[in-house]
């Protein structure tokens, strides 16, 4: 299968494709590692990706689609999850076209929905363990008074982003939906629109998503 995630930063795309890449076999693609993928890898689109990223520019919609056309090529897994990707309407109808190219197609595209005011209190209160990347939380996993990570069982920093803070968030949630809500209605005319509380429990976000992929 090949699906797409969508919703605004915070809501835990990167945790349920983790989740489905580790069960299903699924391969991620997201813009972020492909690209640093690609710098690194000495390729003639790598080499495109250092120049436009060493002058500070932003990679264009005709390099990633690239990207994802060599990943397309390669190995499938169990399907590809697009995370990051497409984010706005010009590039979702170039993924469709270079999916038609390819001889693959769209199975779902699954919104993570949330409440804006409750996903702010949420990532206000998280961090994560500097040693294995574990998540906590203030509300709902606090660290251990003894700082000792319960993943990793070890004594590490527990670090915050300098920018979940409620006025980035916020900042960061405009940018999401001025740009990607579009989304939702082109996937939803298509009749591929599929939406999931994002704000659940990990396992019951996981549930629905499943629910979604095995219907």
């Amino acid at each position: 299968m090949n699906i797409i995630l969508l919703g605004p930063p915070g809501a835990g795309k990167g945790t349920q494709a983790q989740i489905l890449v580790a069960e299903r076999g699924m391969i991620q693609l997201s813009t972020g590692d492909m690209l640093r993928e690609a710098k690194d890898s000495g390729t003639e689109m790598g080499r495109r990706v250092a120049e436009v990223m060493a002058r500070g520019d932003l990679v264009t919609d005709e390099i990633v689609i690239g990207l994802i056309r060599e990943k397309l090529e390669g190995d499938k897994g169990g399907g590809f999850i697009f995370d990051g990707f497409p984010r706005t309407l010009p590039q979702a109808d170039a993924l469709g076209e270079l999916l038609a190219e390819c001889g693959e197609q769209l199975d779902a595209v699954i919104e993570m929905q949330v409440d804006d005011d409750a996903l702010v209190s949420r990532i206000t209160a998280r961090a994560t363990c500097a040693g294995c990347g574990a998540v906590y939380n203030d509300v709902t996993r606090p660290i251990p008074a003894d700082g000792v990570c319960i993943s990793c069982g070890e004594a590490h920093e527990f670090k915050r982003r300098a920018d979940d803070n409620e006025e980035s968030l916020r900042n960061r949630l405009m940018e999401y939906y001025k740009k990607t809500s579009p989304l939702i209605g082109y996937y939803y005319a298509k009749d591929m629109l599929k939406s999931v509380n994002g704000l659940g429990e990990i396992d019951e976000v996981k549930a629905a998503i499943a629910g979604v992929l095995d219907r």
